[in-house]
């Protein structure tokens, strides 16, 4: 039994970190909860961000993951606006990094998640650049958005992926010139390979979205702090009044570094390494969320994960192995997305050079299916489009790890269910 006048600190305050407190009040603990948040928001979540209040359909508060009364009603101490600097692992302190305030912990978990990566090129400065990673950043984007579509403005997207695609749709629903700029010969490559991703090339294709596969941003040409335009590595020159930088996030490790936790390579996403109850190198302290690297037998590596299920499930796994509890953190990696009326789920992980071929089960030009990535029979991951309530099928399948009948995997007639064990 934890002790009450133990000590658990929580530095982060996004879904991970929220989730976690609220576990520990959930499962008994009444000893000390502090939750360090550097924004000044309450914890929030971020899928609406690129989704329904980017858009204008959802309301600010319904972002946030609790009320703000909750944290006092459940004696979490909160400390919105500060940050931690350092952690001292001999001491088992951290120290605010605003006055050099040490407190004490018997347990830590990091939940730092991650912020966006920077372009390095020429005119980054200027007013019309933009990321999307925060709260403020999305109130921001969401009046420019609106201010392109009344003046008929362009808008360039720096990559394809998720957030790149996610911010497209939204541009377009407000009447905005879109044009992503994307490396790879796909939306989504390092995702979903070529073959899913040109099912939303082409959805946003038809939405009137310009696509320029090939190449990357060499400068953001402004004059007068504006921006004018968006130059690429062949030489086109693409009209821009606004920039968005989606390309791709980097885990906040400064921290665990700087207090000498083991931090994964770049070929497993880097990250805090932790083992399967999400524990670092230093069995005190645990990590969760975007910046933990964790362990997954299932696809015989490590993993880094940036989405909202693993901050969701695993704040809460962190917490109770902070508590002496029994906790193996091997879910199958989960995500969604909508994008005009396309709405998808996808389940297991499938990047490009590990299977062997995507088997359809469905109509995709109706957009109205579901894709198996298969190696040697086996599926690998699963993305279910505009078809719904499969996702605890196609995941067994992924668990199940033995070959299945791909004629029957592709036909709709025969039931997901008859083919998991």
């Amino acid at each position: 039994m934890v002790d009450a006048d133990q000590t658990f600190v929580i530095v982060g305050g996004g879904l991970a970190g929220a989730k976690a407190a609220e576990t520990l009040r959930a499962e008994g603990f009444n000893g000390r909860v502090i939750l360090i948040c550097d924004e000044r928001d309450h914890p929030y979540e971020r899928p609406p961000l690129s989704k329904g209040y980017l858009l204008g359909k959802e309301e600010r508060d319904s972002v946030f993951v609790h009320e703000p009364a909750w944290y006092a009603q459940n004696d979490i101490e909160l400390h919105l606006g500060q940050t931690v600097d350092a952690i001292d692992r001999a001491a088992k302190t951290v120290r605010f990094g605003d006055d050099g305030t040490l407190v004490h912990y018997d347990k830590l978990l990091l939940a730092t998640g991650a912020e966006p990566r920077r372009l390095d090129i020429p005119g980054t400065g200027l007013a019309g650049v933009h990321h999307l990673r925060r709260l403020a950043h999305a109130e921001r984007l969401k009046g420019v958005l609106s201010a392109l579509g009344r003046d008929n403005g362009h808008l360039v997207i720096a990559g394809g992926g998720w957030i790149g695609l996610e911010v497209a749709a939204a541009a377009r629903e407000y009447g905005a010139e879109v044009t992503v700029i994307e490396p790879s010969p796909t939306p989504l490559h390092g995702v979903l390979g070529p073959e899913l991703g040109n099912v939303f090339a082409q959805l946003h294709r038809e939405h009137g979205v310009r696509f320029h596969f090939g190449a990357r941003l060499t400068e953001i040409v402004g004059q007068d702090g504006v921006v004018l335009a968006a130059r690429t590595d062949d030489g086109e020159e693409h009209p821009a009044h606004d920039v968005l930088a989606a390309i791709g996030a980097a885990p906040r490790t400064g921290l665990a570094e700087a207090a000498g936790l083991e931090i994964a390579d770049r070929e497993h996403g880097g990250g805090v390494v932790v083992d399967e109850r999400l524990r670092t190198s230093d069995p005190d302290i645990h990590a969760a969320g975007d910046v933990a690297s964790f362990p997954l037998a299932l696809f015989g590596t490590r993993l880094r994960v940036e989405h909202w299920a693993n901050a969701l499930n695993g704040g809460p796994a962190a917490a109770r192995a902070m508590l002496g509890k029994e906790v193996v953190h091997d879910r199958v990696p989960y995500f969604f997305t909508d994008q005009y009326d396309l709405g998808m789920e996808y389940s297991g992980w499938a990047p490009p050079g590990t299977y062997d071929e995507v088997v359809i089960r469905g109509d995709a030009g109706k957009r109205e299916f579901i894709a198996f990535w298969v190696k040697e029979g086996r599926v690998l991951a699963g993305m279910n489009v505009n078809v719904w309530d499969v996702t605890e099928h196609i995941q067994k399948l992924i668990r199940a790890g033995r070959p299945v009948d791909l004629e029957a995997l592709a036909d709709p007639h025969v039931p997901l269910e008859n083919l998991a064990p």
